[in-house]
């Protein structure tokens, strides 16, 4: 990704909408139908391991090239922006729904 947390933890944020949506999407095909419980553990492990692989990168990618660059302090501070930024992304979004502004 960039050197920029804010460009890190919005794409972080859009995988994880586009997966949600993808949920829901998958939800409204056949709602009624009955599932097979193997696919349905097997999905989910396979979309948690996308996840963590996805989230990896985002995350990790340029400060884990940083740090073994030997600039140690700013791969420490690049991952830290970059989770505060996130985390302040995800609690606008719970103050948006906690405050009755989205549904």
């Amino acid at each position: 990704m960039t050197k920029n947390p804010i460009y890190n933890a919005v794409a972080a944020f859009i995988y994880i909408a586009l997966v949600v949506l993808l949920i829901n999407l998958a939800s409204q095909v056949n709602p009624s139908s009955k599932t097979n419980s193997y696919f349905v553990g097997l999905m989910m492990v396979s979309l948690f391991t996308l996840s963590a692989a996805v989230m990896g990168y985002l995350f990790g990618y340029n400060p884990g090239k940083l740090y073994f660059d030997g600039k140690k302090e700013e791969a420490v501070k690049l991952f830290l922006k970059t989770v505060v930024a996130f985390a302040c992304i995800t609690l606008s979004w719970f103050m948006l729904y906690f405050g009755g502004i989205i549904a």
